[in-house]
């Protein structure tokens, strides 16, 4: 199945006398997109793109969509979290060790083509992660909707498109949240977040090509030694 991870808007802060967190990158879901053919592309979004107007636009691209929906949505979340998911089975299970972690993820899918007031979505998706970290377990439920119907993608398929999707927040926006403090950032004015924010995707980029499985150690590394640094770049 084609796919497009689109509507991803960049993670900086927000600038000085902007709208609240978040807002400002709305209106670059349609802009960065307007800019790639998305025909028969699978575009998955976090819960701020959860909008009807991306579902809109990405139905006339002829795209589809998978978004995550949370509270900031919060008719929308209400409605899924309504839906009669005890009576659903378990479509997809899976079990996953590492990172001194043990998760399991399960999915459940049904149809939602009446009664869900969210443009083009003809499927509800919960999903429940369970881990387990330094011998304590959590849980957390998530709530998805898609266009795609059950002949276009199968449970098994729609779990590897989220998970596809969460592995870009595994891998880049959650270590420059952990890693680089990023939140905290005193930069918040002018091109100054933009700025900073690629040039941490930049390093975090030569990192990986460098093969490093651990970012936290890898700066500490670096960091040690000035010449380290240019010696990595120059491999890459």
């Amino acid at each position: 199945m084609p796919g497009s991870e689109g509507g991803r808007a960049e993670k900086d802060q927000p600038q000085a006398g902007t709208s609240p967190p978040g807002r400002p990158y709305i209106p670059l879901f349609t802009s960065l997109l307007d800019q790639i053919e998305i025909t028969d592309a699978v575009i998955t979004a976090d819960a701020l793109h959860a909008q009807h107007a991306h579902a809109q636009y990405l139905a006339e691209r002829g795209a589809h969509y998978l978004l995550i929906v949370k509270r900031n949505q919060p008719g929308l979340h209400a409605q899924l979290a309504a839906l009669p998911w005890r009576d659903v089975p378990v479509a997809y299970t899976k079990r996953e060790r590492g990172h001194g972690r043990t998760e399991r993820r399960t999915l459940k899918v049904t149809s939602v083509a009446r009664g869900l007031a969210f443009p083009h979505a003809v499927q509800a998706i919960q999903i429940v992660r369970r881990r387990k970290l330094k011998g304590k377990w959590s849980r957390e439920t998530c709530y998805a909707v898609t266009s795609l119907t059950v002949t276009q993608a199968s449970s098994a398929q729609l779990a590897a498109i989220i998970r596809g999707h969460w592995g870009i927040e595994d891998r880049l926006h959650w270590v420059r949240d952990l890693d680089f403090d990023e939140d905290r950032s005193q930069i918040r004015t002018a091109s100054g977040p933009r700025i900073m924010a690629s040039l941490r995707n930049l390093v975090v980029t030569i990192l990986r090509l460098a093969r490093a499985t651990n970012i936290a150690a890898a700066l500490r590394y670096h960091a040690r030694r000035p010449s380290r640094p240019l010696r990595t770049i120059m491999k890459c």
